[in-house]
């Protein structure tokens, strides 16, 4: 990478990477927890992940690329971890709390991710893809904010 076109493009892979990745491991995710809204909140994050997926190949099209992924060596280290989790926790309370942790860091990535892309594809002039990394940031922060209130009003509770 020698320039921010470049950074952009090289995180842009790495996004596309990592949400197709999250769309393969959501299903185990669904299937291991116990908590009937965990699991809806999930299945309701993987439809919406599939749609980001989508509105990921726009923002190439929109810059004038060919969607492709780049290896995410974080995704893969948390998709690993919570794989781990669901392996490794006996209480169904103990693995609903430790799975929606596991959710929120890649959240926090994705986050993190997305804020970084929007001002970049700002700063290119790049207007669309700003606009279409908005909407995928607003989802992950949603996201974030229903795992947290499902962790505080009932999970952590248990």
């Amino acid at each position: 990478m020698k320039t921010l076109a470049d950074a952009f493009e090289h995180t842009l892979q790495d996004i596309y990477y990592a949400e197709n990745q999250i769309a393969k491991s959501l299903p185990n995710v669904i299937e291991a927890v116990t908590r009937k809204e965990l699991k809806s909140d999930l299945e309701e994050h993987l439809q919406e992940t599939k749609g980001q997926i989508k509105t990921l190949e726009k923002v190439f099209k929109s810059i004038g690329k060919k969607a492709s992924g780049e290896k995410c060596d974080a995704i893969e280290g948390l998709i690993k971890e919570t794989e781990g989790v669901i392996s490794d926790a006996k209480g169904a309370a103990a693995k609903n709390a430790a799975i929606i942790g596991c959710c929120q860091a890649i959240e926090h990535y994705e986050i993190a991710r997305y804020g970084t892309l929007r001002e970049w594809a700002k700063s290119l002039g790049h207007s669309e893809a700003h606009d279409l990394l908005t909407g995928i940031l607003d989802q992950e922060k949603a996201a974030n904010h229903k795992l947290t209130n499902l962790a505080v009003t009932m999970i952590n509770k248990t």
